[in-house]
């Protein structure tokens, strides 16, 4: 039987890591096995945690590919994984998850579903059509204080993925949103 598929998604500042995070207590406080699992690529507060902007931790393993996971579990009993920053994995996200799923491991993952270009960041227009639950979050446009619902860099570069936090990024509206160039 395959396992339900949660996805977290919204624009950087809004909560996504705090939702997750919460998820992971749930999941433990109801005893369940929980692997959490980070891109390795993410060092801005820690290598082994995933942390929130306000400083919250939770232990986790770093992987540059979701496919070490599914290699390493084969014969662990994990009920729950929970990714974070999925968008980091883009496409190659899916098919470790697709196996995980088939074996009766919950699935969560978060990360930004849209990119600073404003075009949807792989792997959510995967998973999202899969999911059994999306939870789209927002946080606060930085210009006006309506909901946000894209990241806008605030350093130039055509690079689809930086690492970054406040310098790099501000949450803003779709009327304030000012896509980067290509």
């Amino acid at each position: 039987m395959r396992a339900p598929l949660i996805v977290i998604c919204g624009p950087m500042f809004a909560g996504k890591t705090t939702e997750l995070q919460r998820r992971i207590a749930l999941a433990q406080a109801a005893g369940e096995r929980v692997l959490v699992v980070k891109p390795a690529r993410d060092t801005r507060y820690g290598e082994s945690e995933i942390v929130t902007h306000t400083g919250v931790r939770v232990p986790a393993r770093s992987v540059a590919t979701l496919h070490e996971i599914v290699d390493e579990i084969v014969g662990e009993i994990v009920d729950f994984i929970a990714i974070d920053e999925i968008h980091f994995f883009a496409s190659d996200a899916v098919a470790p998850i697709e196996a995980l799923l088939a074996r009766g491991t919950r699935v969560a993952v978060a990360g930004c579903d849209i990119d600073h270009f404003g075009d949807v960041f792989a792997p959510f227009d995967a998973l999202i059509p899969r999911a059994s639950e999306v939870a789209r979050i927002y946080g606060v446009c930085h210009r006006c204080g309506a909901p946000s619902t894209h990241s806008e860099r605030l350093v130039a570069t055509t690079e689809r993925i930086i690492v970054g936090g406040v310098k790099e990024f501000i949450a803003t509206c779709p009327s304030c949103f000012r896509p980067s160039r290509r």
